[in-house]
């Protein structure tokens, strides 16, 4: 009897050991869930975070762009006024060194900035780029050939600032 018991007892054991063992698996089965659900949720708020970024940055650099582009079209016409001033005939060479300088100075600026002249005479008319303010006849000229510019457009990067005004031809 005594070694019936042994038996049961061992057998008692065993099934304690086993249940054991299968309540820890169960639990680890489950950790296993609980850690995959918590990687993917980490995964999606890192890609969430990193697209964050990259749209602030890109809202970041159009407004920057965009409160630039306002800011120099404001000095837009002094700089028209400069260059009539520097194109025009005077007796005094040295007041119109002065207001080359001047405009130098501006243009300078303005590239430091990003700001480029839209590129005109000679180019092929861009409804993007420029606006036409008259049509000539040339039969020197293309189809569409920018013959003039009345007013110079600018830009920075690829957004336009200010449309160059243009005769075109044909």
């Amino acid at each position: 009897m005594a070694e019936e018991k042994k038996s049961t007892e061992k057998e008692k054991k065993q099934e304690e050991t086993t249940d054991e063992i299968i309540e820890v698996k169960k639990q680890n089965e489950t950790l296993k869930i609980k850690l995959d659900e918590t990687e993917d949720r980490l995964k999606r708020v890192a890609a969430e975070f990193d697209n964050y970024k990259k749209r602030t940055n890109k809202d970041r650099e159009t407004m920057y762009s965009s409160l630039l582009g306002d800011i120099v079209s404001k000095f837009l016409p002094a700089i028209d006024n400069l260059e009539k001033a520097v194109s025009s005939e005077t007796i005094d060479e040295n007041y119109k060194q002065g207001v080359e300088l001047v405009l130098k100075q501006f243009k300078d600026v303005l590239m430091t900035m990003g700001v480029k002249e839209i590129e005109t005479v000679g180019k092929t008319f861009d409804p993007e780029l420029h606006e036409a303010v008259s049509l000539v006849q040339d039969e020197n000229l293309g189809e569409k050939e920018i013959k003039e510019e009345y007013r110079k457009g600018y830009m920075i990067g690829d957004r336009v600032i200010r449309h160059s005004m243009v005769v075109v031809a044909n």
